[in-house]
């Protein structure tokens, strides 16, 4: 099945290369010739299919470069997968290809590493669009928090490995539902977390669930485009106060849809990211 999707992707997208990056904890499908280039990073548990159609859009005037971390979606996983391993892996992905100036377009966890990428490394990129993520998750729920040092994904990862297979598919299912407003791309959700290897599904899931990005990244100097699903409107103020230390960013909100907003207001999402890419 995951080779099926790989093809099906590859066809969609036109003449495309895999590079096979037995050095990263990624998969990369490239594709398109242009000057500067794009990196796509999905979220938690998800394919670089998510992507296709905006590559379509994109692949002709830019080249693109679409990533599947390890772990998700049928890419073999990896013995110590780390948020923070995954974030220093691409960047010396784009630094051994020598990928000058990289716009980075981040979903969910995906907006997470390209924040974490441009704050850590502040001349790698040369911009970013962060898509339905915030700097801090887990601050929406707890105003308070604060990231444990020694955070310990033991019990979590038990958890989810122990259950059996229709266990976790209906967590998949209960999980996609609030996701995405497009009933046609439910179950290609659900699928990737099916094909998503458990323990790194645990352990991500735990790692990002205790990353706060809010401090550091006032050291990103790139522009930034942040785009949000509706429901982020209603706390604005939140979201704001979450990107304060962000002042180069400009947020958006979508008008219709849920998580996907790539999926479910999909005009508005490529006007927001053409329109953002090309600028001067």
């Amino acid at each position: 099945m995951a080779m099926k999707r790989l093809l099906l992707t590859l066809m969609l997208l036109g003449t495309s290369l895999l590079i096979f990056a037995q050095d990263y904890p990624f998969s990369v499908v490239k594709s398109g010739t242009g000057k500067q280039a794009v990196i796509f990073i999905p979220g938690f548990a998800c394919s670089g299919d998510v992507w296709v159609e905006t590559v379509s859009v994109l692949k002709d005037s830019y080249t693109c470069y679409v990533l599947t971390m390890a772990g998700f979606s049928g890419v073999a996983p990896e013995d110590c997968p780390s948020f923070e391993r995954w974030k220093m892996q691409i960047a010396k992905f784009i630094k051994e290809e020598r990928i000058e100036k990289p716009i980075l377009v981040g979903h969910s966890m995906g907006g997470g590493l390209a924040l974490a990428i441009a704050a850590e490394f502040p001349e790698l990129t040369g911009k970013i669009v962060i898509v339905d993520a915030l700097p801090c998750l887990m601050a929406l729920t707890v105003p308070d928090f604060k990231s444990a040092p020694d955070n310990d994904c033991t019990d979590l990862i038990d958890r989810i490995t122990a259950m059996d297979e229709e266990q976790f598919a209906q967590m998949q299912r209960m999980s996609a539902a609030t996701l995405t407003t497009d009933s046609l791309r439910f179950a290609e959700i659900v699928n990737w977390g099916l094909a998503s290897d458990r323990k790194t599904y645990a352990k991500l899931f735990c790692d990002f669930s205790n990353t706060d990005l809010r401090e550091c990244i006032k050291n990103i100097v790139v522009p930034s485009l942040v785009l949000l699903e509706p429901y982020f409107k209603h706390i604005d103020t939140v979201i704001k106060n979450q990107y304060k230390n962000l002042s180069v960013a400009q947020i958006r909100y979508a008008d219709k849809g849920l998580h996907f907003v790539m999926f479910d207001d999909r005009e508005w999402f490529i006007h927001q990211i053409c329109e953002f890419i090309k600028e001067r």
